[in-house]
């Protein structure tokens, strides 16, 4: 089993969201957009600038920046 911060996924690797090491309110905002623990997520784009960074979650797909995924860890 391979660990590493959601923001160091590969585009299109799926992986599964371990821990979510944030502060509370952002821990909060994370969990109403349905990235919980055990939850699968895929990053499916990059911008330019690589950061944000676009997420299928649950058939959503959502932007997250770096500093936010950087604390959120996930194994493949």
């Amino acid at each position: 089993m391979i660990f590493c911060a959601l923001c160091d996924l590969p585009i299109d690797k799926t992986a599964k969201i371990l821990n979510i090491n944030c502060n509370y309110s952002i821990r909060r905002r994370l969990y109403d957009l349905g990235i919980i623990e055990n939850s699968l997520i895929t990053p499916v784009y990059r911008s330019p600038f690589k950061d944000p960074t676009a997420y299928l979650i649950k058939g959503t797909l959502i932007a997250l920046r770096n500093d936010d995924t950087s604390r959120i860890i996930v194994s493949l």
